[in-house]
């Protein structure tokens, strides 16, 4: 890079922006000398021209702070940033615990998050090859998905698909003998560890979800929609596990120890009643399915299905076929 008002400028401005943040400050000596360590050059920068550079970076909206430390020397750093460390964390935290996302491509997207702070605070950001994660072979398809369901979604024009899943000799099987599906996208969204496409089904006429890993072939049709008008947290809310099913009103008793357990999946706003000293009654919405029985099932004697009927059918069946499997 060639050595003129421009490039010294651009290079300040880059040097505060990658080096310095609320814990790291630099003065204008050390400003100074990493100018001159990039630039091969042994002549100091005048004070005063680093100090107008910072006052004409000032000016053009590039917040830097001043800090007095000892003798009044005066320490520069850049602090107004997109991103508060910690929602780099959460972003970061995010992006590990996906299962779906490889590690070649989980290291290029913190390596990209680390390029939005200061080195320092990147370098405290936890190492991908710590939290490696479950490889998805599918991760190249799963890519190519989201970008046409996003242009789905925005644009309001169906999407054309097969979809299947694999059976026991891990080979990928087609639903429907390989009919396509014609989806109108409503949603995209991440949950249980993968990403799902939330549309009406026009075959059936009815809203319905399915994984992205498991759509082949997927297409824009030049085909447009009018968007109706749909509650994408309450379909997700009664689709138990993302299992499809009939919508049914729920009510189940709970032993008390319970509680936060059923608020963490309802939130406040869940209709909960209390029974007793040790039990209380949910009633919520939710979708006749194998998801909401497991679901019921895994909380053991500390949960009862009231109704409606069909479920606890269904619950009292599993139960009984479970029995007998360790019967004989």
């Amino acid at each position: 890079m060639e050595l003129n008002n421009n490039t010294r400028l651009l290079l300040l401005q880059r040097i505060l922006f990658e080096e310095t943040d609320e814990n790291n400050e630099l003065s204008i000596a050390e400003l100074s000398k990493k100018l001159q360590e990039h630039f091969n050059v042994e002549k100091e920068f005048d004070a005063r021209t680093l100090k107008n550079d910072m006052n004409v970076l000032e000016e053009i909206g590039y917040e830097i702070m001043k800090n007095r430390g000892k003798f009044g020397k005066v320490y520069y750093s850049f602090q107004d940033r997109l991103f508060e460390t910690y929602q780099l964390r959460l972003l970061n935290d995010a992006i590990l615990s996906a299962r779906f996302i490889n590690e070649e491509e989980k290291k290029s997207l913190i390596q990209k998050l680390g390029k939005m702070t200061s080195v320092h605070i990147a370098s405290t950001l936890p190492d991908p090859l710590i939290f490696s994660q479950m490889t998805a072979n599918d991760y190249d398809q799963v890519k190519i998905n989201i970008d046409h369901v996003h242009r789905g979604i925005s644009e309001q024009r169906q999407l054309r698909f097969q979809y299947g899943k694999y059976n026991m000799e891990k080979n990928f099987e087609y639903h429907r003998n390989g009919d396509e599906y014609v989806v109108e996208p409503y949603a995209l969204i991440w949950q249980n560890d993968f990403y799902y496409l939330i549309g009406w089904f026009k075959k059936t006429e009815e809203m319905r979800h399915y994984r992205l890993d498991r759509i082949r072939n997927i297409h824009l049709s030049e085909e447009s929609f009018e968007r109706d008008e749909f509650n994408v947290q309450e379909y997700v809310n009664r689709s138990f596990h993302m299992f499809s099913g009939e919508n049914i009103r729920v009510e189940i008793e709970f032993h008390q120890s319970l509680l936060n357990v059923v608020l963490d999946r309802f939130g406040l706003e869940a209709s909960v009643k209390k029974l007793d000293d040790e039990h209380f009654l949910l009633s919520t919405e939710g979708k006749m399915s194998t998801g909401l029985v497991t679901w019921v099932l895994q909380w053991g004697r500390k949960a009862r299905v009231v109704s409606p009927r069909t479920l606890k059918q269904e619950v009292e069946e599993e139960i009984n076929m479970m029995k007998r499997l360790y019967e004989s």
